[in-house]
């Protein structure tokens, strides 16, 4: 069963349990979904990998929104925008630990042959497309300039 389907039948039982916060997160995805799908050069099926990058920037989206809620003491927005960004999460792919990411971005620097920040470059192009989805890009960057300024 693709993304979308599973987006279908899991607004269905939201529905059902009376959830409203999530049926709410899911209504947004399932719109971007279709936003994606009906957009010029859009395609019938979305592939997983399309998917994943639009939840990817949804979490994102919450919880930059929930930090700007926090800092002006809004605090009932800023629970629903990180409820929000859970829901759309658990539809992601199991995210890498801080110790496999320093393990991935050691492998990735090693293959490039980057010696020093001037390499950073290098190592991000090749760190976003290998560990696409496994993890946020500034967690990947911040690895980068950790590893690469010892």
């Amino acid at each position: 069963m693709g993304l979308f389907e599973q987006i279908n039948k899991d607004i269905i039982a939201a529905m059902k349990a009376k959830e409203a916060d999530k049926l709410t997160a899911l209504r947004a995805v399932k719109s971007e979904l279709l936003l994606l799908k009906t957009s010029a050069g859009g395609k019938d099926e979305i592939s997983d990998e399309e998917g994943i990058k639009v939840l990817q920037k949804m979490v994102k989206q919450r919880k930059d929104s929930a930090e700007i809620y926090k800092t002006q003491n809004r605090d009932d927005l800023y629970t629903k925008e990180m409820a929000e960004a859970v829901y759309i999460q658990t539809y992601l792919p199991k995210q890498m630990t801080d110790e496999e990411l320093t393990a991935a971005v050691s492998d990735i620097i090693t293959k490039v042959g980057a010696e020093s920040m001037k390499d950073m470059g290098k190592v991000m192009g090749t760190a976003s497309k290998e560990l696409a989805g496994k993890t946020e890009g500034k967690l990947i960057a911040a690895k980068v300039k950790e590893l690469l300024s010892k």
